[in-house]
């Protein structure tokens, strides 16, 4: 058994970071042994690759800004896996096709257990930094991320 924690974005437009960020802070926390943890940027085989022979796989991601800039959404990862499109830019490739394409072609060697968190974003607008409600809300989510990390190191997260 193991587990992955990917955050998936892309820093340089702003609140799209929050992804890399979480795990940027992770470093820096002590986990149980078995969790791993991993920068995916925008590239959705990377999360296709690192998850293939996991058990257990947390992804984190910022969404398009609503209403709610901070809010955050765990959602089961089978409720948000899509077909990839048909394309031959990689780069349409993102983390939902490649929870879709990970269970069809590696099957049992998938992860089966998948939740994904996502950090609705203020703005997605080019810059380095995070908005005031998304900084907070990654702030959370490595407090949650932290807490499903233990209860799984401790055979609770079947």
């Amino acid at each position: 058994m193991s587990l992955a924690i990917i955050g998936c974005g892309n820093p340089n437009r702003s609140d799209d970071g929050a992804g890399p960020a979480v795990i940027d802070r992770l470093h820096r926390e002590s986990l149980p042994a078995g969790v791993t943890l991993y920068d995916a940027g925008t590239d959705g085989m990377a999360v296709l690759y690192r998850a293939r022979g996991l058990s257990h796989l947390i992804i984190v991601d910022a969404r398009a800004p609503e209403d709610a800039p901070g809010a955050v959404y765990e959602v089961p990862g089978d409720l948000l896996q899509a077909p990839p499109p048909q394309s031959l830019n990689l780069h349409d490739f993102r983390w939902d096709h490649a929870l879709y394409a990970g269970q069809r072609i590696y099957g049992a060697d998938f992860p089966k257990f998948v939740k994904v968190l996502l950090i609705e974003a203020s703005t997605l607008e080019l810059g380095l930094t995070l908005s005031t409600p998304v900084e907070a809300a990654v702030d959370k989510v490595v407090q949650d991320v932290k807490a499903q990390a233990k209860r799984y190191g401790e055979g609770l997260w079947q």
